[in-house]
């Protein structure tokens, strides 16, 4: 089993109730949902190095002509 800590945060409570709202309607724990929302913040930060690291080894104007591309094809 993984280890896990333990961290305390402190939220406005009209946040902290609507989390807990959120949590009831995807059937889960506030724990779960916040383990959740920090593995999606996770992945984009971990997608967004990537990009840069690729973007420092090439053409930076070509690789944004290809984001602009999958922008209009996500409209």
């Amino acid at each position: 089993m993984r280890k896990m800590e333990t961290l305390t945060i402190r939220l406005p409570d009209d946040k902290h109730y609507r989390l807990k709202e959120l949590a009831k309607a995807r059937g889960i724990s506030v724990n779960k949902l916040i383990e959740e929302l920090a593995t999606i913040a996770l992945a984009e930060f971990d997608a967004e190095n990537r990009f840069k690291a690729i973007a420092a080894k090439g053409n930076v104007e070509e690789k944004l002509k290809i984001l602009d591309k999958l922008d209009e094809i996500n409209i």
